[in-house]
C-alpha cells in the first residue's frame, strides 16, 4: 500500500529536519566582524571603539563604559536591556550593544544575544545585521522612520544630516521584532545622550494659557503671529538649487515666473485662539477630540508650484517634503487623514491654498510648544531618471508669548510600543475582528448555516481569507513558539505586554483561547489557521487531478493521532533547558517556511514543507492529524471543553455510517460519537445530517411518512360473509 511507502517516508524527513535543527542550535547571533576581539566585562568593547586606548568602568548611575583613546572621550557603551529591557516578540529582550560618540552619532548596534525566531531559523541573522548596520554614524538627532526598500522617494529626499529625517529599510517578515530593535536603540540612546553629552538636555517645557478667545481675521493672526506664512519665490530656488526650473522636466513648461515657488502656511492648532478662528468651534473640538491625550496637532497649507505633498502622497502618512525639528532634535509629524471638509478655513481674509494637511506630534515626542521649531521644505527635482538635485529651505516659528507660559514638568514617558504598533495596524485590526465575528456569528448560527445552499462556496471563501489575509499578510500564523514565550513569561513574571506586541497574533489568541472550551480546537484548526487553509486547498488539488486518496486503516489512524503529543510535550521540556535549542526544533511546524516566508527560504526548509503538502495530497490534513503540536496543545486545552454542540440523532453509528465515511480527518468513529480533540469542526457533518437526500434518518423519515400518505389515500374494501 502506499501509505506505508510515505509514512516511514515523512518520519525519516521529520527527524532530519529536527536532528539539522539541533546541530545549528548554538550557532553564534554575534555579527561576524565582532567575533574573535578581546572582550572586556564579557562584551566587545575593544571591536566597538577600534581606537581605544582604554575603558573606564561601568558608571554607576547609568549603565554606560565610557570609551578613551588616551584622554580623549571617543564615545559611551551599553547593553540595551541593562538601560531599557523591553522584551522582544520571543518574549525574551533583544541585547544589543550599542555605541555613541560625543557629536550624538552612533558609532555602531550589533546584536550580542535574542531569541526572535523569524531571524534564528527564518530569515537569518545576517538580515538583523544588515538592519542594524544603518544606524552607523546617524545621529540620535535623526528622525529615524523604519520604512522598506520600496518608500524609495522618502528615502531620496532625506538630507541625511544631523537632524534630518532618515528611512532605515524594514526587514519584511520581521516588521515586529525591527520596531522593537529601533525603539530600544533609540529610547536608550537618547536616554545616554541627555544624560553624558551637551546639547541634548531636555529644553524648558511649557503649557498653553487658559484664556477668552476672540475673533480674528487672517491678517490680525498672522501679524500676531498666530498663522506663520513664508513664500519661497523661484530666484531663491534656483540659486539654491545652481540651475534654472526648466532645466526639470517637471518645470520645462513653467511660463509665469512670477508665481512663488511655494506659499507656505502653518499653524499650532492646539493654541484654541488658532484653531477656533480657522475652523470654527464645532469642527476645531471635532478634530481635537481625535488626538490622544498629549498629542500636537499643526495644519499646513500650500498652494504654488511645489506644494508641500506631492500629487501620490497617500494620506496618514509622514511628509516626505516636510520635517519638523525643535531643539536640534527631528520630531515625526504624521498626517491624521481628517476627513475633507476640515480642510475648509473660515477665517475672514484667508488665502485660497491648494494643498493642506493636519499633521499630528505625537505626545511621545517631548514637543514643546512654547519653543522655537525649525519647519524644512525638502526639494527634490528629478532632472532625469538617473540624476536629480536636492535642496532644503528653513522656517523658524515660535508661538507667541501671549499663548503659552513656562513650566518644569517631569519628562514624559514616551507611547508604550505596543500602543504604536496597535495605531499602526488599526486596519489590519478591523478587518480581522469583521472576519472573526462573521466567523463566530456563523458557528452560533452553524445549524441555519449548514442547510444554506451557499455554504461550501463561504466555506472556501473563508479558508482563502485565513490563507491570504491573516496568513500572508497579516503574518497571523500561531505557532508552538507562542506557546513557549507563554510558559517563559508565566516562570519569569507574566507581562503581558510581550503579547500585545502583535495586535493579531494577540487578538488570534485570545478567541482561540475562549473557543477551546466551546467548540474544542476546531474552530482554529479548521477555519483560522493558514497552514490548515494551505492543507485543505492541497487536498482538493490531489482530488481534482485524480490521485487515488489513501484511507490510513483505522487501527493505524487511532495511534498515529497520539503521535504529535509526545512532540509537543518534547519541545515544551528542551525549552526549559534551553529556548534556544527549542526554537530550533520547533521547525516540526512548517509554518515559518510556508506561511511566514511564503517557500522562500534554505532548501531543505522548503522541501519539508512542500513534502508535507504533498502527502496531504494524498491522505487529508496529514499534518494536522498526525504531527501538529499546536493542534496537540490546542487539544489537550480542548479536553476542558463541556459542551458538545455538533448535532447527533439516534441513527448516527447504528445503523447509519454516512458521517462517519465521509469524515475526511477521521473524527468521527463508528459509533457515531465525535472525537472533538480531532474534529476541525468542517460542519460537514451537520451538511449531511440536515440535507433530506443524504441523511439516513430524514430519509426513512420521508419513507414512513410517504408510505402511510399512500394507505390512506387506498380506500378500505368491505368484506361481507354470506349469512
Amino acid at each position: 500500500m502506499l501509505y506505508r511507502i510515505l509514512l516511514p517516508l515523512v518520519v525519516v524527513v521529520h527527524l532530519w529536519l529536527l536532528t539539522s535543527a539541533a546541530v545549528q542550535a548554538n550557532e553564534a547571533v554575534m555579527s561576524p566582524t565582532y567575533a574573535g576581539k578581546p572582550l572586556i566585562d564579557g562584551l566587545p568593547l575593544q571591536a566597538l571603539f577600534p581606537k581605544a586606548t582604554r575603558f573606564g568602568d561601568k558608571e554607576a548611575d547609568l549603565p554606560v563604559y565610557a570609551a578613551y583613546q588616551l584622554d580623549e572621550l571617543l564615545g559611551y557603551a551599553w547593553l540595551s536591556d541593562e538601560i531599557n529591557n523591553l522584551a522582544g516578540f520571543a518574549g525574551k529582550p533583544i541585547r544589543l550593544l550599542i555605541g555613541l560618540k560625543p557629536d550624538g552619532s552612533f558609532q555602531d548596534v550589533t546584536v550580542i544575544d535574542h531569541h526572535e525566531p523569524v531571524f534564528l531559523h527564518g530569515l537569518g541573522n545576517e538580515s538583523m545585521h544588515e538592519f542594524l548596520a544603518q544606524y552607523r554614524n546617524r545621529s540620535v538627532r535623526n528622525q529615524i522612520i523604519v520604512g522598506s526598500a520600496q518608500n524609495s522617494q522618502l528615502s531620496s529626499q532625506s538630507d541625511g544630516g544631523a537632524s534630518g529625517t532618515v528611512v532605515f529599510d524594514g526587514v519584511t517578515k520581521a516588521t515586529i521584532s525591527v520596531m522593537i530593535i529601533n525603539d530600544v536603540v533609540l529610547s536608550t540612546a537618547l536616554q545616554v545622550a541627555r544624560a553624558r553629552l551637551e546639547g541634548f538636555a531636555l529644553p524648558t517645557q511649557s503649557r498653553l494659557l487658559e484664556k477668552p478667545i476672540t475673533s480674528q481675521s487672517w491678517d490680525a493672526l498672522a501679524n500676531n503671529n498666530l498663522i506663520h506664512q513664508w513664500t519661497l519665490s523661484q530666484t531663491e530656488v534656483e540659486e539654491s538649487l545652481g540651475r534654472s526650473l526648466n532645466s526639470y522636466p517637471e518645470f520645462s513648461n513653467t511660463t509665469a515666473p512670477n508665481t512663488p515657488f511655494i506659499t507656505l502656511a502653518y499653524a499650532y492648532l492646539n493654541a484654541p485662539q488658532v484653531g477656533v478662528n480657522l475652523l470654527g468651534e464645532a469642527r476645531y473640538k471635532a478634530l481635537m477630540d481625535r488626538l490622544t491625550p498629549g498629542d500636537h496637532l499643526l495644519w499646513v497649507g500650500s498652494s504654488g508650484l511645489y506644494p508641500h505633498a506631492e500629487e501620490n502622497y497617500t494620506p496618514a502618512t509622514v511628509p516626505s517634503r516636510l520635517s519638523l525639528d525643535q531643539g536640534g532634535l527631528s520630531v515625526e509629524i504624521r498626517d491624521i487623514n481628517a476627513p475633507s471638509e476640515f480642510n475648509d478655513i473660515i477665517t475672514p481674509g484667508a488665502p485660497r491654498f491648494s494643498t493642506a494637511h493636519f499633521l499630528r506630534i505625537k505626545g511621545s515626542a517631548g514637543f514643546d510648544p512654547g519653543s522655537p521649531v525649525d519647519l524644512k521644505l525638502h526639494v527634490n527635482l528629478a532632472r532625469n531618471h538617473l540624476i536629480s538635485d536636492s535642496a532644503t529651505f528653513l522656517s523658524h516659528y515660535q508661538l507667541p508669548d501671549s499663548e503659552w507660559e513656562p513650566v518644569q514638568i517631569d519628562t514624559a514617558k514616551p507611547l508604550p510600543l505596543w500602543i504604536k504598533l496597535w495605531m499602526d495596524r488599526w486596519v489590519s485590526v478591523c478587518i480581522l475582528l469583521i472576519g472573526l465575528t462573521v466567523l463566530i456569528v456563523s458557528f452560533i448560527k452553524q445549524d441555519r448555516l449548514s442547510r444554506w445552499k451557499h455554504f461550501h462556496a463561504f466555506r472556501w471563501g473563508y479558508l482563502a481569507f485565513t490563507l491570504f489575509f491573516i496568513g500572508f499578510y497579516a503574518q497571523g500564523q500561531l505557532s508552538i513558539v507562542n506557546i513557549f514565550t507563554l510558559f517563559h513569561s508565566i516562570k519569569d513574571g507574566f507581562d503581558i505586554t510581550i503579547f500585545l506586541l502583535d495586535p493579531v497574533i494577540f487578538i488570534l489568541w485570545i478567541v482561540t483561547f475562549i473557543s477551546l472550551f466551546i467548540w474544542g480546537r476546531g474552530l482554529f484548526c479548521g477555519w483560522l489557521c493558514p497552514f490548515g487553509a494551505l492543507q485543505e486547498m492541497s487536498s482538493w488539488l490531489g482530488k481534482k487531478i485524480g490521485l487515488k486518496q489513501i484511507r490510513v486503516p483505522a487501527t493505524l489512524h487511532r495511534r498515529l493521532i497520539y503521535l504529535k503529543y509526545p512532540i509537543i510535550g518534547g519541545l515544551v521540556a528542551v525549552s526549559f533547558y534551553s529556548l534556544t535549542w527549542a526554537e530550533k526544533l520547533s521547525e516540526v511546524e512548517p509554518f515559518k517556511t510556508s506561511i511566514t516566508l511564503v517557500f522562500i527560504r534554505h532548501w531543505p526548509f522548503v522541501l519539508y514543507a512542500v513534502g508535507l503538502l504533498i502527502v496531504g495530497m494524498f491522505i487529508h490534513k496529514f499534518f494536522c492529524r498526525y504531527l501538529c503540536p499546536l493542534g496537540a496543545g490546542l487539544a489537550a486545552i480542548g479536553w476542558l471543553r463541556r459542551f458538545e454542540l455538533l448535532k447527533r440523532v439516534d441513527f448516527c453509528g447504528s445503523p447509519c455510517q454516512t458521517c462517519h465515511h465521509r469524515c475526511e480527518i477521521k473524527a468521527i468513529k463508528k459509533s457515531g460519537e465525535i472525537d472533538y480533540n480531532e474534529c476541525v469542526q468542517c460542519l460537514e457533518c451537520i451538511v449531511i445530517l440536515n440535507d433530506e437526500e443524504q441523511c439516513v434518518d430524514k430519509l426513512l423519515t420521508r419513507k414512513k411518512q410517504k408510505k402511510a400518505t399512500v394507505s390512506q389515500r387506498i380506500p378500505s374494501v368491505q368484506i361481507h360473509q354470506p349469512s
